[in-house]
């Protein structure tokens, strides 16, 4: 079986600073996969490079058996034109820690953009698919609603409805929780637990270590760009058998 995502020697600077140092993982299709670790060690970094938003310095990322933003000829890695990264992006949904609605949009306006727009749907059937996302995520009653009279964690689920709507083959969650209030980071979780259900390939940054606990099936704590351990999550997270794991743990948990 082909895994969903696979790096190979992923190393990431910014200038000389060195954020990624040789990552090596894969994740399987279904998995929810979860990363973890301290602020500064990586974990947005590599996510964001999964869909190319940032530019690998080398190594190798497969996503669904395919290199990510290059073609292989030899030896030699071309660079695939923007509009080839954009189509190949289309198959990769991605939720950030800020919410980046349009704000002269309703929520069903957000919702069906991207599919109107990328896809060239008819604005019927975007509709239709949106509105029934917008019922998955709990907000049926907030189609007509503009991003400014939604709470932290309603305009978290829009977002989230967006980018299902492009009908991704894998969700990016990048922290989805860390900018709501305690109260709201609930509702979001439980949207992010239906998705795992529905068998919906995740990669997940999260903070919220009851959410690896239950739903992850694999989970990976990184530092200082390295992955230090890995593992099923009640092993890592009840278990960890390095010091430095069981250092940030023992201040999260």
């Amino acid at each position: 079986m082909t895994a969903m995502v696979k790096a190979e020697g992923v190393h990431k600077s910014f200038g000389a600073v060195q954020v990624l140092k040789g990552i090596d993982l894969e994740v399987a299709p279904r998995e929810v996969f979860c990363l973890i670790g301290p602020s500064g060690s990586g974990k947005s970094t590599f996510l964001r490079c999964i869909n190319h938003l940032e530019k690998i310095n080398s190594g190798r990322l497969y996503v669904d058996g395919e290199l990510v933003g290059y073609r292989q000829k030899g030896d030699k890695l071309y660079e695939l034109r923007d509009r080839e990264v954009a189509e190949k992006r289309r198959d990769i949904g991605m939720v950030f820690q800020r919410f980046n609605l349009f704000p002269h949009m309703t929520a069903v306006e957000n919702v069906m953009e991207a599919p109107v727009q990328v896809k060239h749907e008819s604005k019927a059937v975007a509709r239709e698919r949106a509105l029934k996302l917008l019922d998955r995520v709990g907000l049926s009653d907030k189609a007509g609603s503009y991003p400014s009279q939604l709470s932290g964690g309603q305009q978290q689920r829009v977002a989230i409805a967006r980018a299902l709507a492009m009908e991704p083959k894998l969700m990016l969650f990048d922290e989805p929780t860390s900018a709501l209030d305690p109260e709201l980071v609930g509702d979001v979780l439980d949207v992010m637990r239906g998705l795992a259900e529905d068998g919906m390939t995740m990669v997940v940054v999260t903070h919220e270590m009851g959410f690896a606990r239950e739903v992850g099936d694999s989970v990976v704590f990184m530092d200082d760009g390295v992955v230090v351990e890995s593992g099923h999550p009640r092993e890592v997270l009840t278990n960890p058998r390095h010091e430095r794991t069981k250092s940030f743990l023992s201040k999260v948990l």
